[in-house]
């Protein structure tokens, strides 16, 4: 048996698989691109890729019982990572042209269009991140991710209502306004920004995601 982590890409039809799934393995992981419900469940991290609209996301997902899978490893504390709309499905609904569409209500905020000069956002930018952050550890704070959207949470407002209850540390970046680029909420990680396409910095942090698992 290898002592490598393994990792689900989990295959909806809405992301980069194949980059993932690259980076992944270059970062230590063994990988799987599968919908098979038994290998997403089991396997010591699932990954959730996304592209395109909230809404078809969120169509495809549910297709997939992905939305039962997410659900089913969070409630037993095991690893989930969500990439650009696959990180946006996360929270509580989406609007796109005037379109809204339930999201999977992990944590609140709505996801919805960039006030910026262009758009969409694409390119290299820095992030500011938790000085605690498990999943920037190793970076310095001039490090560049790739964006590609024209959809963000621009505001978050999440309630703790027990002691016990871990605060989720939030990354921000900024184009035109400031912008969620990064959750990290226990067992749940989440990137606005495509680590896989994000060069020495994307491998690090992704390897920082696998010594978690």
């Amino acid at each position: 048996m290898s002592g490598r982590k393994s990792v689900v890409v989990f295959d909806y039809g809405f992301g980069n698989v194949r980059s993932a799934e690259r980076a992944l393995a270059r970062a230590g992981a063994d990988v799987e691109i599968t919908r098979d419900f038994d290998a997403a469940m089991n396997a010591d991290g699932l990954l959730v890729p996304g592209v395109g609209a909230f809404s078809a996301c969120m169509t495809g997902l549910r297709q997939a019982r992905g939305d039962w899978v997410v659900d089913r490893r969070l409630s037993g504390g095991r690893p989930v990572m969500g990439i650009c709309v696959g990180m946006q499905i996360l929270f509580e609904r989406g609007i796109e042209h005037g379109v809204e569409t339930e999201g999977l209500d992990e944590w609140p905020g709505v996801v919805g269009p960039l006030n910026a000069p262009v758009v969409p956002h694409m390119g290299w930018n820095t992030v500011k991140a938790p000085g605690d952050s498990e999943m920037f550890a190793g970076l310095d704070a001039g490090a560049r991710f790739y964006f590609v959207h024209s959809y963000a949470v621009r505001e978050w407002d999440f309630e703790v209502t027990s002691a016990a209850m871990a605060v989720p540390k939030v990354t921000w970046a900024t184009h035109g306004e400031p912008f969620v680029a990064a959750v990290e909420n226990g067992a749940l990680w989440a990137t606005q920004f495509h680590p896989e396409k994000s060069g020495d910095a994307g491998a690090q942090l992704l390897t920082n995601w696998i010594e978690t698992l």
